[in-house]
């Protein structure tokens, strides 16, 4: 290490370069926290009128928030002397790593702006996109954010989104839950069938049209094996599923059925 070669720097530009340093400390402060109130206020206005949808919104704060975030960058670097042309110059030097990097972020991107066009979804649905089922929390600039069922937040990159295949349980009005029982060979099946569609017509939230499907699904060694499929909306999706697990219990139970046992099997000596 040069210790003169530093001492001659302190001496001569120490003062300048100092005041370079806190005039860049203070424009990031007051510069992000113009930016942080100019996107908060622009969401409120977008929120205030009512017309624009939360999805649409979160995603133009999203673009507004970079390049404001670009321009007080570029606008620090000025303040140590790096003009605008010189980092241009400094960016395309750096070859072609930086170059795909860039262009992968491109394609996110592009892909982000045909979502908004398309909507497959918006902020608040359930989805399975890129191959995570949960909430959709944003649809960013260049990724989604999903939280899980077990409350896990996951970042998916729009492009993996939107070459993927999109299931969005929340874009109609109810869902089919789909379960199964089964009854032993010894029980009256239509019998079960009908005490099932009491029991599951019964459960909170069960849409009544249209009506629970339960139908014979298939014959197994131990008994028939029964779907049990009430509708419900997608809001109370599990409680219906559970719920209903509990009635089949209850009927069952009440009924007094036998539990299906599994044939022993005879062995030929």
């Amino acid at each position: 290490m040069n210790v003169e070669a530093i001492w001659t720097f302190l001496s001569t530009q120490g003062a300048d370069f100092g005041l370079k340093l806190l005039g860049a400390l203070a424009a990031w402060i007051v510069g992000r926290w113009l930016i942080s109130l100019v996107v908060r206020l622009m969401g409120a206005a977008m929120h205030r009128g009512g017309k624009i949808d939360p999805t649409l919104t979160n995603y133009l704060k999203s673009i507004v928030s970079v390049i404001l975030n670009i321009v007080l960058i570029l606008a620090i670097l000025d303040i140590f002397g790096v003009k605008t042309t010189s980092f241009a110059v400094l960016l395309a030097g750096a070859g072609l790593a930086i170059g795909t990097a860039w262009g992968g972020l491109l394609t996110h991107f592009a892909a982000g702006v045909f979502m908004q066009v398309l909507r497959p979804y918006k902020v608040g649905d359930w989805v399975t996109v890129g191959g995570v089922t949960g909430t959709v929390k944003e649809l960013g600039l260049f990724g989604t954010t999903v939280v899980t069922g077990d409350n896990v937040t996951t970042i998916i990159g729009n492009n993996t989104v939107f070459s993927s295949t999109i299931q969005n349980y929340s874009a109609l009005s109810f869902r089919r839950v789909d379960c199964v029982a089964k009854v032993a060979n010894s029980v009256d099946v239509l019998d079960a069938i009908a005490r099932l569609k009491t029991a599951v017509s019964a459960i909170p939230n069960v849409a009544a049209s249209p009506a629970p499907d339960i139908e014979i699904l298939q014959f197994t060694p131990e008994g028939p094996l029964l779907c049990v499929r009430p509708y419900a909306h997608t809001d109370h999706y599990w409680q219906v599923y559970f719920d209903t697990h509990k009635a089949i219990i209850g009927t069952f139970g009440l009924a007094g059925y036998p539990v299906p046992e599994t044939p022993v099997a005879h062995r030929t000596v």
